[in-house]
């Protein structure tokens, strides 16, 4: 009872802390997830994160085999192309690449629609206190690909797109937290994110993604120095999630320019795409 799938990181047009609604689109950088059921516990490694806290993906596969299964234990393992903290959606990416990977290995992977799927991500989350919001916009960007937007107090997807962007994205060395993000602070800037959610779902995507960086930067903290950077050559830029990424989307030679700002920094930056297919088994 062995299952594979892989889910691609995101980046965030719209961060849900203010409003519980939020906006993220897939790129093209991936977790992925092998399972491996039987027995009666549920355990997990991290390829290269030995000390990884690896509750939120036990807690995924204890779901599925729970509504799915007949209660089984396993073991999973997940490897990722993206830093853990980084504001890339990790988490989200992990938790649906391990639901995947163990409906895989049950034998039902055609029995559960993706946004089911994501939703037992989102509940794994809620359960082991990994997510302010439930992440329910980045989860289903990373499960059905291409932009979301979403309301998590509700769970429910407001509107799907498939914008066709290069992507750029700096990492600093630091990580930070989902969890720990100052959600009380954050409310302060609902008005503003009431207009990114407007822009959001009319289309306008950059310019709903820069408002977004510029107002978290000052909630939360972070330098708007690399949103000044990218201006107004890029179709966007934002802190991406809670941080510490930054990430700009637009034509490639136009992020390429901007790349080599962004690396006198320190960190790593790379360039990538958009992903439209979301979450597969492998």
């Amino acid at each position: 009872m062995d299952g594979s799938a892989e889910a691609p990181a995101a980046g965030t047009v719209l961060n849900a802390l203010a409003t519980g609604r939020g906006a993220a689109f897939a790129i093209d950088r991936y977790v992925r997830a092998d399972v491996e059921l039987g027995g009666s516990e549920v355990s997990a490694t991290v390829v290269g994160e030995p000390d990884a806290d690896t509750r939120l993906v036990e807690r995924c596969v204890e779901l599925v085999c729970e509504e799915y299964g007949d209660g089984e234990g396993g073991h999973v393992e997940t490897d990722s192309e993206i830093s853990m903290a980084a504001g890339l959606k990790s988490s989200s990416a992990a938790a649906n690449a391990t639901v995947l990977a163990t409906l895989d290995a049950l034998g039902q992977v055609e029995a559960v629609s993706r946004e089911e799927a994501a939703l037992l991500g989102v509940q794994a989350a809620r359960d082991v206190g990994v997510t302010v919001t439930g992440a329910y916009d980045d989860a289903s960007a990373s499960m059905l690909g291409g932009l979301t937007v979403t309301d998590n107090d509700r769970d429910v997807l407001l509107a799907r797109d498939d914008p066709a962007w290069d992507v750029l994205v700096w990492t600093p060395d630091r990580q930070a937290f989902s969890a720990d993000a100052d959600a009380a602070r954050c409310a302060h800037i609902a008005p503003l994110a009431e207009h990114v959610e407007e822009l959001a779902l009319a289309g306008r995507y950059g310019l709903a993604m820069t408002i977004n960086g510029f107002a978290y930067c000052g909630a939360l903290g972070f330098s708007s120095d690399p949103l000044v950077e990218a201006m107004p050559a890029v179709d966007g830029v934002s802190l991406s999630g809670t941080g510490p990424s930054y990430v700009a989307v637009g034509d490639r030679a136009t992020l390429e320019d901007l790349q080599e700002s962004w690396e006198t920094r320190p960190g790593t930056t790379f360039l990538t795409t958009t992903q439209h297919d979301g979450a597969r088994t492998r």
